[in-house]
């Protein structure tokens, strides 16, 4: 086997760069920068300075997180707003030469604070459909929140099947694995799938592997979100690669969650820890994301970098780069497409 490629050798790094990308698990939400807080709190009377919102980002565990997280989108309240995140998200993918991306929109909190979640919706498609004419093609996953109860989720399941025909291709579920049995959305999770859509769910975080097995199990998870627990059980990874159900790995966001120090039983846990090498290794669908890139100071080329943190080779790079392409909730037509042109780009930069 080949040696690690250094990701942080200045030739690889540009190539990379240049490279075709797909991202299947970022939040809207999260990736809304200091400078675009700012911006939004003046619109509601609130003088932020930027370090004041890089102090609310920095965060080690999951509750903190969360707290971080519920603070930052109190900011988006009107479909203008949206707008706004959706433009600089725009600029922030096609930076990264990202040329498409499944982006998650946190619906449930938007229910909870009595948004129309139509009309947000409305206004961001409509700042991201200029960006489709510059390489950048977009899918919406809409999430509902884990602690709301399955009432709440059924409503945010209700208005993704409604919209479907608009861009959105699953039903997800955020927030706090661990307060509510997955037994509980079952149901949820059905009606969403007879609506058209694709399965999606957050386990295996803060979870154990038995998170991960319900996913797959009671709610018929077509992707995981992070997953990274299974790694602690060989039947569920066993599973997970039979199925070839792919979990959508955030190396950055498990280190500043707690998720990783949480698997690694230990609290000074870093990126060689991490399981990813172990589940990809297993036979696995492993695809690469940012989560809240905003919000974790990184970006997809900067998660990438943690691969050669962790040991991975060259060929195993390359295999996860195309993995959100094969993962991607699109027809296969168009997944073939993607994947054609990310292969001859990468031959053409010398990196297959």
């Amino acid at each position: 086997m080949s040696s690690p490629l250094s990701l942080s050798n200045d030739s690889w790094a540009a190539r990379f760069q240049a490279l075709p990308k797909a991202e299947l698990h970022v939040h809207l939400e999260g990736t809304l920068e200091p400078a675009t807080v700012v911006a939004l709190a003046k619109i509601y009377g609130d003088a932020l300075p930027e370090s004041a919102v890089t102090a609310r980002y920095a965060t080690r565990d999951f509750s903190a997180f969360i707290e971080a997280y519920k603070w930052v989108t109190s900011y988006l309240r009107a479909p203008r707003d949206y707008a706004l995140a959706a433009r600089r998200l725009c600029e922030q993918m096609l930076a990264q030469n990202v040329v498409y991306a499944e982006v998650t929109l946190s619906a449930g909190v938007m229910l909870l604070r009595k948004q129309d979640v139509e009309a947000n919706f409305c206004a961001i498609r409509e700042a991201a459909e200029p960006w489709e004419s510059r390489g950048l093609r977009l899918r919406w996953i809409f999430d509902a929140v884990r602690q709301f109860g399955p009432a709440a989720a059924r409503e945010v399941a209700r208005c993704a099947v409604g919209l479907r025909g608009a861009g959105v291709v699953a039903f997800g579920m955020g927030g706090d694995e661990l307060s509510r049995p997955a037994t509980e959305f079952r149901e949820v999770y059905d009606y969403a799938a007879a609506g058209g859509l694709h399965r999606l769910v957050h386990a295996g975080e803060i979870g154990g592997p038995d998170s991960v097995l319900d996913a797959a199990n009671i709610l018929g998870a077509g992707r995981i979100g992070h997953g990274i627990a299974a790694a602690a059980d060989p039947k569920v990874m066993a599973l997970l690669a039979e199925r070839s159900i792919g979990l959508e790995i955030c190396p950055t966001s498990n280190l500043r969650t707690g998720a990783l120090a949480r698997y690694a039983g230990r609290a000074d846990a870093g990126m060689p820890d991490h399981p990813l090498p172990k589940l990809f290794r297993a036979g696995i669908p492993i695809s690469l994301s940012t989560d809240d890139p905003a919000m974790f100071d990184t970006t997809l080329t900067r998660e990438f970098s943690t691969l050669d943190e962790m040991g991975l080779h060259k060929p195993e790079i390359m295999s996860i780069a195309e993995g959100a392409f094969r993962g991607a909730f699109l027809p296969e037509g168009d997944k073939s497409t993607l994947l054609r042109a990310f292969r001859a780009k990468a031959e053409s930069l010398g990196l297959l």
